[in-house]
């Protein structure tokens, strides 16, 4: 049977999990009280910090998912703040959507699966 290896493991979750090569993040969410553009540095500060931890980076990410509270308040500005953060040439599959986040304060949330370095 191949490893599993999880990081920062608690009672309900793992923050990532590893499993063959892939790195497969829980969802992550910013500080509440922030707007939308610090929520979505914050959550893409700590992908990288999660990745490195597990042996990835950024330029590694094969697919994410992104959940925003209001999708039409507030896309343009993730974008934004992900446009300057992707490596061009190394963009992942992605899906945007709206959803009702797990706190009404949660604006953003991101889920990352990245391959191995």
């Amino acid at each position: 049977m191949s490893q599993i290896t999880r990081i920062e493991t608690g009672k309900r979750m793992s923050n990532a999990v590893i499993h063959d090569g892939i790195v497969h993040l829980a969802g992550v969410v910013g500080e509440p009280g922030s707007d939308i553009t610090g929520q979505t540095k914050e959550c893409l500060a700590e992908i990288d910090r999660l990745l490195a931890l597990a042996g990835s980076d950024k330029t590694r990410i094969l697919r994410t998912q992104i959940w925003l509270a209001e999708i039409g308040r507030d896309f343009a500005a993730m974008n934004a703040v992900w446009d300057a953060w992707v490596p061009q040439g190394h963009t992942p599959a992605r899906a945007t959507g709206e959803a009702k986040l797990a706190a009404p304060e949660y604006l953003v949330e991101i889920i990352v699966t990245a391959a191995q370095a």
